[in-house]
């Protein structure tokens, strides 16, 4: 199929791309890699009245240390972060979550704020920003502000996002480099969305643990207790009745066969995390 029609305006800075999106009208969206858009628009399941490239907006293609928090642009691909092109990100944990990402093809042009903004439970960096405690930065032409990743994403495929908003930024608190961590998710093959992911963290103290399941019917879950106890007792602490526990709690209505799948992963990713299993 072929998109339905649509004007098209491309923007080259961040001033021009908010008072184009606010005088664009409720039927406005904002494309920046377009692996995710593009397809629906094909499908015709978005149908835009105006779509607004925001690609060659340098102001959001940039990394960088503020203090203790990590800014990383909107408009990085998948790609960059992937290569560590800027240096704040050279040793970072997401460059091994980029890498995963579909095909290189696709991570070439898919951004990092395109894939927030998108929305899709399965998608790799919403579960990431959940477990890495990220806020995002949302620029309109009246005010700039921030809001926590559990915030932003309100269901599938749907944000806090306003019409009349760009997303510009995500900010990463910065882990102590003895941060122990883990990223697993299951596909059918290379390059698909996961039917089952999970990511966790460890930090210092017992309060910095996060256990953290993707690829729901909504946003990612957390799993309190069993962080809690992997904090305190290590990978002993991860036994496959704590792992069922947790997920009987979080994920209740999932078939038996799917609970096995996320039992798998989450097991996974904390051998990852305390070092029992190669991150690949």
């Amino acid at each position: 199929m072929k998109a339905a029609a649509f004007a098209y305006r491309r923007v080259n800075s961040l001033s021009s791309g908010l008072v184009q999106v606010a005088s664009a009208g409720d039927t406005v969206k904002v494309m920046a890699g377009s692996q995710s858009l593009g397809p629906m628009l094909n499908l015709r399941l978005a149908r835009p009245g105006t779509l607004i490239d925001i690609s060659a907006m340098e102001e959001l293609r940039t990394a960088s240390l503020e203090g203790d928090t990590l800014r990383i642009g909107a408009g990085l691909t998948h790609a960059e972060i992937e290569d560590g092109v800027f240096d704040v990100l050279a040793n970072h944990p997401w460059r091994h979550i980029a890498g995963q990402i579909a095909y290189r093809g696709i991570r070439n042009r898919g951004t990092l704020g395109g894939s927030l903004a998108h929305a899709d439970p399965a998608a790799d960096w919403i579960l990431a920003a959940w477990t890495f405690g990220a806020q995002v930065e949302i620029a309109s032409r009246q005010a700039t502000r921030r809001v926590a990743i559990q915030d932003f994403m309100t269901g599938a495929y749907s944000t806090v996002l306003n019409a009349d908003e760009i997303l510009v930024a995500v900010l990463l608190p910065q882990f102590p480099a003895a941060t122990r961590w883990g990223y697993y998710k299951f596909c059918r093959k290379p390059g698909e969305f996961a039917l089952a992911s999970c990511a966790a963290v460890f930090g210092s103290t017992p309060a910095s643990a996060r256990v953290v399941i993707g690829a729901q019917d909504g946003p990612p879950r957390t799993l309190d207790a069993l962080a809690d106890q992997v904090a305190r007792e290590g990978i002993a602490g991860a036994t496959p009745a704590a792992i069922d526990e947790a997920l009987a709690e979080a994920i209740p209505g999932k078939d038996p066969i799917d609970r096995k799948f996320f039992a798998s992963v989450v097991r996974r990713c904390l051998e990852q995390a305390h070092g029992l299993r190669e991150i690949a």
